[in-house]
C-alpha cells in the first residue's frame, strides 16, 4: 500500500475514532482500536506491518517527551518511593509472572520472557487518555510510573532475546551492569541533552528555530542513548522532565505559543495513530496463526490479562502494608491513600505503545538462521492484552471510580487562585517602581492600576467561592463579553476591506492573528472565571 494512501487512512480512522468516541461517550482509545480492527480488513492495509523502529525512534520520543513536559515533578518528588518501585520491581515480578504463565502455556523460556517484557510496562499516553479524571497526585503517579517502566521492561527484554539467539549469559554481574548502564547512562544523557536545549533556545531569538530545537531534543537523546546502549527512553523523560523545571525562566513567550499549539495536536495524532495500528497489527498477526495456534492464543490473551491485574492489585496492597511497617514516620502516614483509590490504581494499569514496540521488535530469526520462536504468537498476544486492557479496564474504570467515591481534587484551582492573586498583588505593589524607571505617563499608571485591581478583585470572589451575581465578576464577564463583540465586529471590517480589495490578503492575515490572540485570550479569561 502507498505510504500516502496510509497516511489518508490512518487520519480519516483517528478523525472517525474521536468523533464516535465522543458521540458515544466511549473513551476515544477504546474505538481506535475498533476501527482500526476493521480497517485491518481492507485488502490493501492487510498487507501492511507496522515496523518497530517507527514506534520505538519516531513516535515513542515525542509522546514521552510531551508527557514529562506535562507532569508534576513536585509530585513525583513527593512520591518518587513509591514511583521507583512501581517502576522498577513492580515491571520485573510482572514480567516474571507473565514468563512463568506462557512457559506452562507452552513458551520455551525465552519467548515467555520476550512476552513477559513486551506486556509488563503500562503506558503513559493511555493512562493520561483513560485515566485523566482521578485526582492530581493519582494521576502523577500512574504517569510517573509509565515514563519510567519502559526502560526496566526493555532492559528485560533484551536479555530474553539475547539469551533465545544466543548471545547473552544471565549472571548476576551482568544484569546489574545493564541496568545500570541503562538507567544511569539515559539519566545522563537526558542531563546533557536538556543542557544543550536549554543553552540554544536561551539564545535563539527566532521562534521556528527555538521550536525546532525542541522537537530535535526528544530524538537526539533517545539516539544518543541508543547509541551507548543506554535507556532511550529515561534520556527523553528526564530531558523533558528538566527541561520543564528550567524552561519557564528563560523561554520567551513567543516561543511557549508556538509550542503549546504544536505539541497538543502532534502527540494527538500520533496517539490516534497508534491506537489504531494496534487494531492494525492484530489483524496482520492474526493471519500468521494457524487454527491451533490461534486458539492457544486466545487463551494466553485471558490468561496474561488475569496475570497482569492480579500481580499489579497484589504488589499494591502488599507493598503499602510493607511500607507501612518498615516507615513509621508522621509525614508517611500524609501520604497514605485509601484501599478504593489502591483498587481504581490497580485497574488503571494500561498497556500501549512500549508494548506493541517490544513485541513487533522481536528479530524474525535467531543467528542461526532459523525462525524465532513463536514470534507471530508474541505479536498476537500482546496486541491482544493491549485491546484487552484498553477496553474491559478503560470501560470499567469510570464505574469503579464512582465506587471509590474518590474526594475531588481541588488543590490545582486553590493554587491557581494563590499564584494569581500572589502575582497580581505583587505587581501593584511594584507599579510605582516601575513606572518611574520606565518614567511612565500618570495617566497610563493609573489606568494599568486599576485593571490590575479590577482582575485581583475577580480572583479573590472566585477564590471566595461567591455567586456568579458578585460585582467583580459581574463587570469581568460584561467587559469580556463586550470586547469579543468588538474583536468580532473588526474582523468582519478587515474581512470586508480584503474583499473590497483594499487591503491585501498577508495584511488580512497579519490583522487577524493578533485578533485571535486576543479573542482566545478573553474566551479563556471567561471560562476560567
Amino acid at each position: 500500500m502507498l505510504g500516502l494512501e496510509l497516511v489518508v487512512a490512518l487520519g480519516v480512522a483517528v478523525l472517525l475514532g474521536n468523533v464516535l468516541g465522543q458521540r458515544l461517550r466511549v473513551a476515544p482509545p477504546v474505538v481506535l482500536l475498533v476501527v482500526g480492527a476493521l480497517l485491518g480488513l481492507v485488502p490493501a492495509v492487510r498487507q501492511t506491518q507496522l515496523p518497530p523502529e517507527v514506534v520505538l525512534l519516531l513516535f515513542l520520543p515525542v509522546l514521552l517527551y510531551w508527557e514529562s513536559l506535562t507532569t508534576s515533578m513536585r509530585e513525583i518528588r513527593t512520591n518518587l518511593r513509591g514511583i521507583v518501585l512501581l517502576s522498577t520491581v513492580l515491571v520485573i515480578f510482572t514480567a516474571g509472572a507473565v514468563a512463568v504463565a506462557g512457559h506452562a502455556l507452552g513458551l520455551p523460556w525465552g519467548p515467555a520472557w520476550a512476552l513477559g517484557a513486551a506486556v509488563a510496562p503500562t503506558d503513559a499516553t493511555a493512562v493520561g487518555a483513560l485515566a485523566g479524571s482521578l485526582p492530581r497526585r493519582q494521576i502523577t503517579v500512574l504517569r510517573a510510573e509509565s515514563l519510567v517502566n519502559d526502560g526496566t521492561a526493555l532492559v528485560i527484554y533484551g536479555l530474553a532475546v539475547g539469551i533465545t539467539v544466543g548471545g547473552e549469559h544471565l549472571t548476576l554481574p551482568h544484569v546489574g551492569a545493564l541496568f545500570l548502564l541503562a538507567y544511569g547512562g539515559g539519566a545522563a544523557v537526558g542531563v546533557v541533552v536538556a543542557w544543550i536545549n536549554m543553552n540554544l533556545r536561551r539564545r535563539l531569538d527566532d521562534p521556528l528555530l527555538g521550536n525546532l530545537v525542541m522537537i530535535l531534543a526528544p530524538f537526539t537523546a533517545y539516539l544518543l542513548a541508543e547509541l551507548i546502549h543506554a535507556s532511550g527512553v529515561l534520556a527523553v523523560v528526564v530531558s523533558g522532565l528538566i527541561t520543564a523545571q528550567v524552561a519557564p525562566s528563560i523561554i520567551r513567550a513567543e516561543h511557549r505559543r508556538q509550542a503549546l499549539a504544536f505539541w497538543p495536536l502532534a502527540t494527538f495524532i500520533i496517539n490516534g495513530a497508534l491506537f489504531v495500528l494496534v487494531g492494525v497489527e492484530l489483524q496482520y498477526a492474526l493471519r500468521h496463526l494457524s487454527r491451533s495456534d490461534l486458539r492457544a492464543a486466545l487463551i494466553a490473551i485471558g490468561v496474561v490479562s488475569v496475570v497482569l491485574v492480579a500481580v499489579r492489585f497484589a504488589f499494591l496492597f502488599s507493598s503499602a502494608y510493607v511500607i507501612r511497617a518498615l516507615d513509621r514516620r508522621p509525614e508517611q502516614r500524609l501520604r497514605r491513600i485509601s484501599h478504593r483509590a489502591r483498587v481504581v490504581s490497580g485497574l488503571a494499569g494500561f498497556r500501549g505503545a512500549v508494548s506493541l514496540a517490544v513485541a513487533l521488535s522481536v528479530p524474525e530469526t535467531l543467528d542461526s538462521g532459523q525462525p524465532f520462536p513463536d514470534r507471530a504468537f508474541i505479536v498476537f498476544v500482546t496486541c491482544g492484552v493491549i485491546v484487552v486492557t484498553l477496553v474491559v479496564q478503560g470501560l470499567l474504570l469510570p464505574g469503579v471510580v464512582r465506587w471509590a467515591r474518590l474526594p475531588r481534587d481541588t488543590s490545582v484551582d486553590e493554587e491557581e487562585i494563590l499564584a494569581d492573586t500572589t502575582a497580581t498583588e505583587e505587581a501593584i505593589q511594584a507599579l510605582p517602581r516601575l513606572a518611574g524607571e520606565l518614567s511612565t505617563m500618570p495617566k497610563v499608571v493609573e489606568w494599568l492600576r486599576q485593571e490590575y485591581e479590577a482582575h485581583l478583585a475577580t480572583v479573590r470572589a472566585r477564590g471566595a467561592g461567591t455567586d456568579d451575581g458578585h460585582p467583580a465578576l459581574l463587570h469581568s464577564r460584561h467587559y469580556a463579553d463586550l470586547r469579543l463583540a468588538l474583536i468580532a465586529h473588526k474582523r468582519a471590517t478587515v474581512v470586508r476591506l480584503r474583499d473590497e480589495r483594499h487591503i491585501d490578503d498577508t495584511v488580512l492575515r497579519r490583522l487577524q492573528a493578533a485578533l485571535d490572540n486576543e479573542e482566545v485570550r478573553l474566551a479563556g479569561r471567561e471560562q476560567a472565571e
